[in-house]
């Protein structure tokens, strides 16, 4: 029987969560990520971390491989809903019917007023240096800044957010931030997790919002400081990242960290991935043909940097003349 049981678990295929990259030191530094990272370690899921450093800026991130199972962040409400729908992860199962209600508007709290608030800080009020850390770092110079830019204005268009309009919109941010504050608190109260004693999918987003304001937001955050009145929703983070976070962060069944995910769209799982700690190949000399094609590979690489740069400068001129009122932004861009 033993035997039985030991090949059965050799054929259970392995879970990987694919995720951008750590940073301030968490295992995922993404505010998107950690709240996926969370729902698995809650649900004592044994799985592998790894990174996608090609697609940084990818909605698709982060995702789940389980098998033949993949599910995206950009399917049916994100990672956490599906793997709830598809009973890969049953965090959610057991809870009570008529504690639905209050879970569902909880959650819905959660995931709109707090990760917009979130993105909002992110993109617009917090020194650039931050996000470009989680998203960008690992790109050349003038892609980051590009990508960044473009985010920032994505960002400013989904909010509504206009030179005429700024604080009002900041204000509006910031008030429905601090009454979902004030609201999990109040549901918190002195309980360990917030729904009948035991993690759910509420815990995980909100353990990741969380540990993503405290860690890697400035001191100067508004967001930083609204949630540091609360001494409870702090106890609970304080708990929560001391068992799920850090012990398994540091551990040396850990997560393994990989940079080797997939460079398409639509990313796929590649056969084998180089161990950090392989021994490099012994260098070769370079032959003419192969110096000539990095050469010519240079020159393409930065003619591409050249034409985004000069087309973004055009597409900026001619918005200048189609302003509608009061949008002194002059710029849109689809997520």
């Amino acid at each position: 029987m033993e035997m039985a049981d030991e090949r059965e678990e050799e054929a259970k295929p392995e879970v990987v969560l694919v995720a951008r990259k750590g940073g301030f030191g968490l295992p995922t530094a993404c505010p998107v990520c950690l709240p996926v990272y969370c729902h698995l370690r809650f649900a004592n899921v044994d799985f592998k971390l790894e990174f996608d450093r090609a697609n940084p800026d990818s909605d698709h991130i982060p995702y789940v491989e389980y098998g033949d199972y993949v599910t995206f962040n950009n399917e049916k409400g994100g990672v956490i809903e599906c793997l709830n729908e598809d009973n890969v992860v049953k965090l959610d199962s057991q809870l009570p019917k008529d504690c639905f209600p209050d879970w569902a508007s909880t959650k819905v709290m959660i995931s709109t007023w707090l990760a917009e608030a979130v993105q909002y800080e992110l993109w617009v009020t917090c020194d650039n240096t931050i996000a470009d850390d989680i998203y960008f770092s690992d790109l050349p110079w003038p892609i980051g800044k590009i990508l960044h830019w473009k985010q920032t204005q994505a960002v400013k268009q989904l909010h509504g957010i206009t030179k005429l309009n700024a604080a009002e919109k900041e204000e509006e941010i910031y008030r429905k931030a601090n009454i979902a504050y004030e609201a999990l608190s109040m549901k918190l109260g002195s309980q360990v997790f917030f729904f009948e004693g035991r993690p759910t999918s509420v815990d995980s987003l909100f353990l990741g919002h969380a540990v993503f304001v405290l860690h890697v937001l400035p001191e100067t955050s508004v967001l930083r400081s609204s949630l540091s009145k609360h001494a409870n929703l702090l106890r609970f983070v304080q708990d929560c990242k001391i068992r799920l976070l850090e012990d398994s962060y540091s551990s040396a069944t850990g997560p393994a960290f990989s940079s080797d995910a997939s460079s398409s769209s639509i990313p796929r799982r590649k056969g084998s991935k180089q161990n950090a700690k392989t021994k490099p190949k012994e260098k070769r000399e370079r032959t003419e043909e192969e110096k000539a094609f990095r050469r010519r590979a240079k020159y393409f690489i930065a003619a591409q940097v050249v034409s985004i740069v000069i087309y973004l400068s055009i597409l900026g001129g001619m918005g200048d003349s189609g302003l509608e009122d009061g949008d002194e932004d002059g710029l849109t861009y689809e997520e």
